[in-house]
């Protein structure tokens, strides 16, 4: 598993701390698949539970093709061991709708909630969800709805969450997100992402009044467009 507890640290330092009155909601997000924005966001958020006053929780909002609780139980050595699942929400809000219903054996609606869970690690200070796709049917699909509730519901209880959004190429996730987080951090790989498609997402985000407040290149040799360079520094 790469290490990017530096590059961590330098975005931790240029978003700073949450505020101490209520908790921070920061998505991480690529135009392309590949770019290493869900590395980017398990890597932060395990650097964040690190220096957080309260626990910190990281969402797995790709609810196609899930993979960070997965990566984070493989990783004992960082995160410790993963615990016991339990409920990903505090209050019964959730941040997503699943077309048809699922039904139970009875043939009664299942809530959406009780689809998708939250185990912890580092000993309680990280909490990573998980969506149970292979609950789902034929015909049937989980998408990410546009309402705030379950992020203020955890902004209550968490310093800290981060979300893990599928790339614009696959979901329009993050466009449909970005009014309810506080900040987008843009991950950009070096060589391989085209010139516009950064600007393309940053304009997209921006025009459903969502905040760009980081961008992440993966490589040092990349020269990036203007704008990026004054938001990396």
């Amino acid at each position: 598993m790469v290490d990017l507890t530096s590059e961590m640290a330098a975005l931790w330092a240029a978003l700073g701390p949450a505020p101490a009155h209520r908790g921070r909601v920061i998505q991480v997000v690529s135009a392309n698949s590949g770019e290493g924005s869900s590395t980017v966001a398990r890597e932060y958020a395990r650097l964040a539970a690190v220096r957080a006053r309260r626990p910190v929780w990281l969402v797995d909002a790709d609810l196609a093709q899930q993979g960070q609780a997965e990566q984070i139980a493989a990783a004992p050595d960082r995160f410790g061991r993963i615990g016991k699942a339990a409920m990903a929400t505090p209050d019964g809000s959730i941040f997503f709708a699943v077309t048809p219903r699922v039904m139970d054996r009875e043939g009664k609606p299942v809530h959406p909630a009780r689809l998708i869970s939250a185990r912890p690690c580092l000993g309680g200070r990280l909490w990573v969800t998980r969506f149970t796709t292979e609950n789902l049917r034929s015909g049937q699909r989980a998408e990410v709805v546009a309402d705030a509730r379950y992020w203020d519901s955890l902004r209550r209880h968490a310093d800290t969450v981060v979300i893990d959004s599928p790339s614009t190429d696959r979901s329009d996730t993050a466009i449909t997100l970005a009014p309810f987080v506080d900040a987008t951090v843009l991950v950009v790989a070096a060589e391989s992402t085209a010139p516009g498609d950064p600007l393309i997402l940053r304009d997209e985000i921006e025009a459903v009044g969502g905040k760009i407040a980081g961008v992440v290149v993966n490589r040092s040799s990349y020269k990036p467009p203007a704008f990026l360079k004054r938001l990396t520094g």
